[in-house]
């Protein structure tokens, strides 16, 4: 499932996040990249603890990444800058990362942390069978997508692109149920807004299934 979050941090937070990336030491992001990535990787990065906590706690307070998520573990941050002349080329994301324990990457997000309007190119092209689409998101809004799908940044112009990048182990393994869990999720409050918040029989139904599925499929 490809999905747009919108409003993940607020607008003092990513001024906040901006001058705190300002004065901090990136480092070639070939660093950390596989063998297989490493040739078109062509990025700088960093790692920021205060800033990594700051986007912990917005996306747990997220409504929409916690029904879509269904995080069971979220790997810390990396925030990355690409500047003219850089980008990254087609690439798969690394199926286990994490040390010292090792996390299964199901699921990607990028969070924007520049105005699109002050830099030229830098989108996030997802490709799959069915062609490519291409993400450049106002600041504070993140994109949800599969780890396991191809994709690429687009060379930067002009200007400055900042982003958070990270990773997250589902629950729920299998893409298909966590999209059907979502769906439920979002019919089962759809019917508790439309009754008043009055419980109904169609709303203790649709809750009932909504928790039967996730007791069956998730995996802590």
């Amino acid at each position: 499932m490809f999905l747009v979050l919108e409003n993940v941090l607020d607008a003092p937070t990513i001024d906040g996040l901006r001058a705190t990336l300002a004065g901090a030491r990136f480092a070639e992001g070939t660093s950390t990249a596989g063998w297989y990535a490493r040739g078109v990787k062509n990025n700088l990065q960093t790692n920021h603890d205060a800033g990594a906590q700051k986007v912990h706690q917005a996306l747990l307070r997220h409504r929409n990444f916690r029904a879509a998520a269904q995080p069971n573990v979220i790997l810390p941050p990396t925030f990355s800058r690409y500047v003219p002349g850089m980008g990254y080329g087609s690439h798969v994301d690394e199926a286990i990362m994490g040390a010292p324990q090792a996390v299964r990457t199901d699921i990607a997000l990028t969070l924007f942390l520049s105005d699109p309007s002050t830099y030229d190119g830098g989108e996030l092209v997802v490709e799959t069978y069915s062609g490519k689409t291409s993400y450049k998101l106002p600041a504070g809004h993140a994109i949800l997508y599969p780890a396991t799908s191809l994709h690429h940044v687009a060379p930067i112009t002009r200007g400055e692109r900042l982003a958070a990048v990270l990773w997250i182990q589902s629950l729920v393994r299998d893409a298909g149920k966590r999209e059907i869990l979502y769906d439920l999720d979002t019919l089962r409050k759809s019917l508790w807004q439309s009754s008043g918040q009055v419980k109904t029989p169609e709303s203790d139904l649709a809750a009932r299934t909504y928790a039967n599925l996730l007791r069956l499929w998730a995996d802590p």
